[in-house]
């Protein structure tokens, strides 16, 4: 005999990406993006400096290209890592390499 399901025992796609632990992977790189993605909105005043090129284990590479400012973003990382950190509520990033 068929078995018929009733709406209330689907899960919703929402429901599923978020909650099984075989997509655990998939929100990290779906968080990451994220994260690079509002790079520019956390820091306008960087947009010419730094672009936020990738994120891996919680480290934010950041790409600049002269080598001062460079400097002066390594010496102000903690400031940076503390402000996207609470833009998104939660320890996404833990330091930051620059390339």
């Amino acid at each position: 005999m068929a078995r018929y399901h009733t709406p209330l025992s689907f899960k919703t796609i929402e429901e599923i990406l978020n909650l099984e632990s075989e997509f655990s992977s998939l929100r990290e790189t779906v968080k990451n993006y994220e994260i690079v993605d509002k790079f520019e909105i956390i820091f306008p005043e960087l947009k010419l400096i730094a672009k936020a090129a990738k994120i891996e284990k919680q480290i934010l590479f950041l790409k600049v290209e002269n080598s001062v400012w460079k400097s002066e973003l390594n010496f102000r990382k903690n400031l940076v890592v503390d402000k996207i950190n609470k833009y998104f509520n939660e320890q996404v990033i833990k330091t930051i390499k620059f390339i």
